[in-house]
């Protein structure tokens, strides 16, 4: 429908978790090349040389400029922006009325009445419309992915992790580069190209022994800048990394991905959903996975639950401060791995490949195992529920398959042996990349700590 509003389609389904769980949603699309030589020695190259990602096509960008954009972001996101200004950045993230999250992205400062906001689209589209609903003196430019839009991007943007990151950069800007903390900016050359740079990283353990750096330009620079890393990355190792593997890097470190965006029950957003399209990020939002409810609510999550409680900060009055500090105190699920044992994953490989169809498992895609926007499958402990397991997937590194999960404190502990249930109710939902199955049970170990490094 032309014009639909995300409220007019909503209303079209009973509940909004069905048009979430049951609606007909394509597979996961990979924005760029699969593989450059083969997923396996690119994810080993993060752990042992270095890998280099192009991340200039999956990505939105979105670049707010004016006198208001420090206000417009402190009373929008959870992050205190007492220090904020050119060079700096943040894992950006808004909440909704209720305290739940709505998204998160990378928030870039470029000038001090300058930002872009990186990522998925949640977090740009709130922060827009707080925008022109607040009256903030602020200018808002969108720099779509390449998925959704025939204009060419603004800028290029590449990721170098590994322990040879820094030896390829040195060698590609012809000198030291300059000191950065981890979610530091800085500015430098490669092959004479003007760079930003941001340290962080998206691939095994964090640590400047396996060092990370997104680097971006403007697009007419982008051929340059990467035949100078290229060239650069002859003499250390580097592999260029597609994206099955930059898809499946992030479970190694500890990325959680998105939030179900926590706006499609409250009647306070009603008049937000009637100013999202019906086509946009939030309709098209899928969920996936063996835990089952009537009440989307139940798969909301606050900070807390998505590990990101050191970035949430009551030094400013922001949407949602009120509900966060109403439960600050209460009992919060807490980030960890899941082992998945190896046999169980076999057999349920088996099941869904060579048993009669609609009697075998769920399949297991590798090294992604990804079939929705998000995943929640339900984790077990003596048969009773005591969290979510969100990304899966397989890595080299690990030598296995896992997840990432968000558990109560109790079964956050090294060594504890759990359940994952793999596969969704009553043979399957109705999204497009779910064949008829039975659910299967995958034991599974608990570790706080990253499995690789």
């Amino acid at each position: 429908m032309a014009h639909e509003s995300l409220q007019a389609r909503l209303e079209r389904y009973d509940k909004p978790v069905d048009m979430l769980r049951n609606g007909p949603h394509k597979l996961f699309s990979l924005a760029y090349a699969r593989q450059h030589s083969n997923w396996r020695d690119e994810q080993a190259a993060w752990m042992q040389t270095a890998v280099l990602f192009d991340q200039s096509n999956h990505m939105n960008e979105t670049y707010i400029k004016g006198p208001d954009v420090v206000r417009l972001l402190s009373d929008t996101g959870i992050n205190s922006f007492a220090k904020f200004g050119r060079n700096k950045a943040k894992q950006f993230m808004v909440c909704g009325y209720d305290g739940n999250l709505i998204g998160t992205c990378v928030l870039f400062g470029l000038e001090d009445d300058e930002v872009s906001l990186v990522g998925p689209s949640a977090c740009a589209n709130w922060v827009q419309y707080q925008a022109e609903i607040g009256g903030y003196d602020v200018e808002i430019i969108w720099d779509r992915r390449t998925a959704d839009s025939d204009a060419p991007r603004r800028t290029y943007r590449y990721e170098i992790e590994g322990p040879l990151a820094k030896n390829i950069l040195e060698k590609a800007h012809g000198g030291p580069l300059p000191e950065m903390k981890f979610f530091g900016m800085s500015e430098f050359t490669l092959g004479g190209a003007p760079v930003r740079a941001l340290k962080h990283t998206m691939a095994g353990a964090p640590g400047d022994d396996n060092m990370g750096l997104e680097i971006w330009g403007p697009v007419e620079d982008a051929q340059r800048c990467l035949e100078a890393l290229l060239t650069a990355g002859e003499e250390f190792g580097l592999v260029r990394g597609g994206a099955l593997a930059y898809y499946s890097s992030g479970i190694e470190s500890g990325y959680l991905s998105q939030p179900v965006p926590a706006i499609y029950t409250d009647e306070r957003m009603k008049a937000y959903r009637e100013w999202l399209p019906g086509d946009g990020y939030e309709a098209k939002f899928s969920i996936g996975g063996s835990f089952a409810s009537d009440d989307l609510e139940d798969y909301y999550r606050t900070p807390w639950d998505m590990d990101y409680g050191h970035i949430l900060k009551f030094d400013h009055d922001f949407i949602g401060r009120e509900a966060l500090e109403a439960v600050k105190d209460e009992p919060h699920s807490r980030k960890v791995w899941l082992r998945w044992n190896d046999d169980d994953v076999t057999r349920v490989i088996r099941s869904s490949l060579f048993d009669p169809r609609g009697t075998g498992a769920k399949f297991i895609d590798y090294p992604l195992s990804r079939y929705a926007r998000v995943q929640f499958d339900q984790v077990l402990a003596h048969d009773e529920l005591v969290g979510i397991s969100t990304l899966c997937g397989y890595t080299v590194n690990v030598g296995g398959f896992f997840s990432l999960a968000m558990v109560d404190q109790e079964t956050a502990v090294d060594g504890k042996e759990v359940t994952v249930v793999w596969g969704e109710e009553n043979g399957g939902t109705g999204k497009l990349g779910v064949e008829q199955h039975v659910q299967f049970e995958i034991r599974a170990t608990v570790s706080t700590k990253t499995l690789v490094g």
